[in-house]
């Protein structure tokens, strides 16, 4: 595990990060230092839903792409259905890894069982000192409990098309992703309706708190809840890895244009969407993996791929198309 100068873990409740615990997660952070300057992420693909079936098998949103170009790093787009040393190996070559929303369960497809071995290679490798960052937005919050718990414990959700402000917990400071957050933006996320919400699942406080692995392994940062009032966790990162999830999406902000979507393009939104890639980004920039060779490294690039108009009838301005 990434050193930590002895602090040890403990357990908590009612969802409140310990003293000592805080003192790991900024510790860690604080004493990596950038180890490139061209940092590049690779974004998990999923089988395509019934509009997007004619372009390909599986999919990215192009809007996951342009939030990590924001925040300075280039993407490699990962498709599902592939082999564990080609997960392998591509996992080496990378900087940092984002799990993007999507209409998959996190238990049963592909994209689940991906994510799961990408997970596996970001634990096995922080925890040799290896310093790997993960992001999961909306699905990819979910999955992300999903793998740590080892089971499914998502409730349903009724937050489809919805705008929230985000319930910050008592110490969400301790966090890494907030600890330097300026109090502008602060109350922006506190007290505006910009988180873009649209799921139907969610781990609730309640949920998190009985399963002993997810309360030792996240910090919850924030909750929102939805239409029926039920409470769901909206921010959470992880104590000892750089692994953090939203369960609302950031990139939508900057990025997604239909109209039959109520997502939020003020100026205080995008000011949110720009910090949470730069800050996603420079973890990337901490990551020593790199590609055996710049021809390797060009071929992998999403430039390789050519992104296809899909607004007229997706939820989507733009998707990039791969085949298994």
């Amino acid at each position: 595990m990434i050193p930590t100068r002895g602090c040890r873990m403990s357990p908590i409740s009612n969802y409140k990060c310990l003293v000592c615990v805080a003192v790991v997660c900024v510790v860690f952070t604080e004493s990596i230092e950038a180890q490139t300057t061209r940092p590049i992420i690779g974004i998990l693909s999923q089988k395509s839903y019934d509009q997007l079936a004619k372009y390909g098998p599986s999919y990215i949103a192009a809007s996951y792409v342009k939030f990590l170009e924001s925040g300075g790093a280039r993407a490699v787009l990962i498709p599902v259905n592939q082999t564990n040393d080609y997960y392998t190996n591509l996992f080496n070559s990378i900087n940092g890894i984002l799990f993007p929303g999507g209409t998959q369960y996190v238990d049963d497809s592909s994209y689940g069982t991906a994510g799961q071995i990408l997970y596996n290679l970001a634990i096995k490798a922080n925890d040799g000192g290896d310093f790997f960052p993960l992001w999961g937005t909306c699905l990819g919050h979910e999955l992300l409990t999903y793998v740590t718990a080892g089971k499914n414990l998502l409730a349903n959700t009724n937050a489809h098309d919805v705008l929230y402000p985000v319930h910050f917990t008592k110490d969400f400071r301790s966090s890494r992703l907030f600890r330097l957050m300026p109090d502008k933006m602060v109350n922006i996320l506190a007290n505006q309706n910009i988180t873009y919400n649209h799921h139907r699942f969610g781990l609730t406080p309640q949920n998190y708190t009985k399963n002993e692995k997810l309360r030792n392994f996240y910090q919850i940062i924030s909750t929102s809840k939805d239409e029926d009032g039920l409470e769901f966790i909206s921010i959470m990162e992880a104590y000892k890895y750089p692994f953090y999830g939203v369960q609302w999406h950031p990139e939508k902000n900057n990025f997604e244009w239909m109209r039959t979507q109520n997502v939020n393009h003020s100026e205080d939104a995008v000011l949110i969407s720009e910090y949470l890639a730069n800050f996603f980004v420079e973890e990337a920039r901490k990551s020593s993996h790199k590609f055996s060779s710049t021809a390797e490294e060009l071929a992998a690039l999403s430039y390789s791929y050519t992104p296809i108009y899909t607004g007229k009838n997706t939820n989507f301005q733009q998707c990039y198309f791969l085949s298994d």
